[in-house]
């Protein structure tokens, strides 16, 4: 399964070469890309904030810097899922449908939020992890990683065992 994750913090991902994830990344069953939305910023300090369209307060990720991100790496079966308080409660259905995709597009949103116009455009599926709000998407993004490779590797279990 192959993960691309749009994401302000590529860093905050380091622990996911620990563990189980880890190993599997080194075995390459798993393939995990960190995608730092700012390389798209065609802003000298790499400015990736502004605020919304129409007006509102507080500030909002740009839509063209978060799409030139996900231009880099869109494919013909990507699914781009939005890591959001306002997504879909992912649960073990939600997990079970996810884990069928060959590749998810993860976006990891910050400030107030992604400029709507992006979303509308490329965003699949709004998912939360639960209703509270973080700091950004990058946790959740996590989250989802982890349940969905241990969902597949579960699978394969059972099955070996038929």
């Amino acid at each position: 399964m192959k993960f691309d994750v749009l994401t302000l913090f590529p860093d905050m991902f380091e622990c996911l070469n620990q563990s189980i994830i880890g190993r599997a990344k080194e075995k390459e069953l798993i393939d995990i890309n960190l995608i730092n939305i700012r390389d798209f910023s065609n802003n000298k300090h790499k400015k990736v904030d502004d605020t919304p369209y129409g007006g509102g307060s507080g500030m909002v990720m740009m839509p063209d810097v978060v799409y030139r991100a996900y231009e880099s790496v869109k494919t013909k079966d990507a699914k781009v899922i939005y890591m959001t308080p306002q997504g879909k409660k992912l649960d073990q259905k939600k997990v079970e449908d996810l884990a069928k995709q060959n590749h998810l597009i993860i976006l990891c949103g910050h400030y107030e939020g992604i400029d709507q116009r992006v979303l509308d455009k490329i965003v699949d599926e709004e998912v939360s992890i639960g209703d509270y709000v973080l700091t950004g998407g990058e946790i959740p993004a996590m989250v989802l990683i982890a349940v969905s490779y241990t969902h597949l590797r579960a699978h394969e279990t059972l099955m070996n065992l038929v």
